[in-house]
């Protein structure tokens, strides 16, 4: 599954188009990322789908390519 166009402009908004990564395995920031979301970003699942995770806004954080490489490297 995937989400939708609408939930990954409303995570989009929340963020304030900056990455909301807080992940301490991410070693280019401390607390959160904030890098400037423009047009390379991914829609990453907090819970993934393979654990049953919602295709939901609140299961839904905008992430820098760099923190989802990461993210995808290490886990949440």
């Amino acid at each position: 599954m995937a989400f939708s166009q609408e939930t990954k402009d409303k995570a989009y908004i929340r963020a304030g188009g900056k990455c909301e990564c807080t992940r301490k395995v991410c070693s280019h920031h401390t607390g959160r990322c904030n890098a400037r979301l423009a047009n390379d970003w991914h829609a990453h699942h907090i819970t993934a789908v393979a654990s049953d995770g919602p295709d939901s806004l609140s299961n839904c954080e905008a992430l820098c390519i760099k923190c989802h490489k990461n993210t995808q490297s290490y886990g949440r």
